[in-house]
């Protein structure tokens, strides 16, 4: 006998929400299971946060279905308010009441004995590390303080899903980190159901354990974070999660003849345009000798020549710009530590072949 498959606690079927004559969201499609942290990311206007405010109650949607632990909570008959639904929010202005104290904003909302109520309080403002805040208001909290507590009154009524939607865009990065790490830590305590929504990919690979990625109102492309990263769905996939380098080629028998050498393409029609894609970190660079480079390999193929433009450190590593001989492109390469060519320096490149990606170009 089969163990049973788990239920998701949030389910979307099909959303669509239109404004006008635009569609802010196009047949969203996407379950959470509890415990699970999924991440939807995109850019400004992509239909991200629509989604959420439907997910929510606050937003109806023209048609689809959400359901809530196998319960509907809105279809195309039925619509369950926002109150009734068990699900927290968080946004990335805390919203906290400002003429209640600490405690109290935690409380709010709450109902049961006074007794029960204060023990729930005191235990979330522990979780957070809040303690010691607890008669403070708002306004004496510093960002990071308030996010805490903001945390802590939207898991004090036990939400089963949690709506996150670009909760840290308020604090800066290194207090940002500290306090990801932190929320994720609470919720997944908690056993909370969560769905975070961000224009950040480092954010969605930091907290996501999955990434639905959205563009024009779609989700184009979902899975695990190292999935995402490693097995792009197109260029602008790629090029979303970091700097890319794209060549072009034609495709003929499989495989595209490039000044690298060649890229295999397989199941690619022959005279198809592609773009040949990979990313700054995965260029070798290696000396000119005479105006000669170094033999090619069949993992990094035929070195091509460039001239340094730019070089510059950045901390862990360094960027270095050249401007290639064979179009007069300018291509990108990221160094570990410290590397800085001196402008119009020849040097050679060579891609590795395991690291690109080929796209039929649109």
């Amino acid at each position: 006998m089969k163990p049973e498959t788990p239920m998701p606690r949030l389910e979307m079927a099909d959303l669509r929400r239109r404004f006008g004559a635009r569609t802010a969201v196009d047949g969203v499609s996407l379950s959470v299971m509890a415990g699970q942290v999924t991440c939807l990311l995109g850019p400004s206007g992509c239909g991200k946060s629509t989604t959420l405010r439907m997910i929510a109650g606050v937003e109806r949607p023209d048609s689809g279905r959400i359901t809530v632990d196998g319960r509907t909570v809105c279809d195309g008959a039925l619509w369950v308010p926002p109150e009734d639904r068990s699900i927290g929010l968080m946004f990335q202005d805390f919203a906290l009441f400002p003429h209640l104290d600490v405690a109290r904003n935690v409380a709010f909302g709450l109902t049961g004995p006074k007794r029960a109520v204060q023990e729930r309080v005191e235990e979330l403002l522990e979780r957070v590390g809040m303690t010691g805040h607890i008669s403070a208001y708002p306004h004496e909290l510093s960002g990071g303080e308030q996010q805490r507590v903001a945390l802590a009154r939207a898991l004090a009524p036990r939400p089963r899903i949690m709506l996150m939607d670009e909760p840290f865009s308020g604090l800066d990065d290194r207090l940002r980190d500290e306090i990801r790490d932190e929320t994720l830590d609470v919720l997944k305590a908690e056993g909370t159901a969560v769905l975070l929504v961000t224009h950040e990919p480092a954010e969605a690979m930091r907290m996501a354990d999955e990434i639905a990625l959205m563009r024009d109102g779609r989700i184009v492309q979902q899975g695990a974070p190292y999935n995402i990263y490693n097995a792009p769905a197109d260029l602008a996939a790629a090029a979303f999660f970091s700097d890319v380098n794209v060549i072009e080629g034609v495709v003929r028998g499989a495989l595209t003849e490039t000044p690298f050498g060649q890229f295999l393409a397989p199941g690619v029609p022959d005279g198809t345009a592609v773009d040949i894609v990979f990313r700054p970190q995965h260029v070798k660079i290696d000396f000119d000798r005479g105006g000669r480079g170094p033999n090619p390999t069949a993992a990094e193929g035929t070195p091509a020549r460039g001239i340094v433009r730019r070089a510059r450190f950045m901390g862990a590593e360094s960027l270095v710009e050249f401007q290639m001989d064979f179009d007069g492109s300018i291509l990108k390469a990221r160094v570990p530590s410290v590397f800085l060519p001196r402008v119009g320096m020849p040097l050679w490149l060579m891609v590795r072949r395991e690291r690109c990606f080929v796209f039929p170009r649109h």
